[in-house]
């Protein structure tokens, strides 16, 4: 859990006090009868990682004045979402690493990612039921809702025809749904009104998206060390960010569309000379206005919350990813 950043970023020990329950309350509800499964599934929890989406339900959570475990819950099933859903993503991918760790499939196998994976996923059900109802049809819808984002980007891979709306239906699917829900399902449990509840849920969406636009970004940017694997990554495998399909319909777009004719596999040269035209043609500025103008649409939302004691809690945390990118191109 990257609490050091987050900590200063969220300056509310009630928050960290349930982040730590969060924390324990992963490993058991990841533990099965057997204890191969065990080990596999505790694979990806052990690597580490942000937590950022249990820390938006405990972030969330605080416009209620609910005080039982509810929010802790509802981190630990959107993260076992999240952690289901990337063993899945890494076999369809084949992926050889994760968090700095070989991924699952390439320490086991396909067949154990997948079962694994799946185990994650109906654990999160699972701790979601006793929340209620509604709890369990957020969490199943969801995990809908990025299956079908995953499906869309698989469908458009080596593709520059589907533009920017189909990249926005692809990322609403794989990342903002996932995002919106823990914010969403932090107040719920943490006994927001509705009127809180939508209104997060506005900002949680808003800035799921910034999250995945920043994060495609830095692919392009940002450094080999930074990144912890090539720049470009996402053109070599066929996946074509919003700043390179703008770049594609803009002017010196028809290099960029010869250059990836072909289906790949692409050398080096061709994604490095994709994303010098992209970056020279001043798409990563258009797309990075483009995050400030959600940046606004999301704090306008968390404005609305009456009596809102978070507005400069939820504001650095829509600054942070901005300063990840600034600190990527310095």
């Amino acid at each position: 859990m990257d609490q050091p950043i987050f900590a200063d970023l969220v300056p509310i020990p009630r928050v960290w006090d349930r982040m730590k329950v969060v924390e324990t309350r992963l490993y058991e509800a990841s533990v099965a009868e057997t204890p191969f499964l065990t080990e596999i599934a505790q694979h990806l929890l052990s690597a580490g990682g942000k937590r950022y989406r249990p820390l938006l339900a405990q972030v969330a959570a605080e416009l209620g004045s609910s005080t039982d475990s509810g929010p802790i819950e509802a981190g630990v099933a959107v993260e076992l979402v999240h952690l289901g859903s990337l063993y899945h993503d890494d076999v369809i991918d084949e992926a050889d690493a994760r968090r700095g760790q070989a991924s699952v499939n390439t320490n086991w196998s396909n067949t154990v990612a997948i079962l694994a994976g799946d185990f994650l996923l109906a654990r999160a059900s699972e701790v979601a039921a006793p929340l209620g109802e509604e709890a369990v049809a957020l969490i199943a819808r969801t995990y809908a809702t990025l299956c079908e984002g995953q499906v869309s980007e698989l469908a458009y891979t080596h593709s520059l025809a589907h533009g920017p709306d189909g990249y926005y239906a692809v990322i609403g699917g794989k990342t903002a749904s996932l995002i919106r829900t823990s914010a969403r399902l932090g107040a719920i449990t943490g006994g927001a009104d509705r009127g809180s509840v939508e209104a997060i849920s506005e900002w949680a969406w808003e800035m799921g998206m910034v999250f995945q636009i920043t994060d495609d970004v830095l692919d392009l940017i940002a450094s080999d060390e930074f990144l912890g694997k090539p720049a470009g990554s996402d053109i070599g495998e066929g996946t074509f960010t919003l700043p390179v399909l703008l770049a594609a319909d803009g002017p010196g777009g028809d290099e960029i569309k010869t250059l990836l004719s072909d289906g790949g596999p692409y050398p080096r040269a061709t994604i490095r000379r994709v994303i010098d035209l992209t970056v020279a043609g001043g798409y990563i500025d258009t797309v990075l206005n483009e995050c400030e103008a959600r940046i606004s649409k999301a704090e306008n939302a968390a404005a609305s919350i009456p009596s809102n004691p978070l507005t400069k809690v939820l504001h650095d945390l829509d600054q942070y990813l901005l300063d990840r990118v600034a600190s990527a191109r310095r």
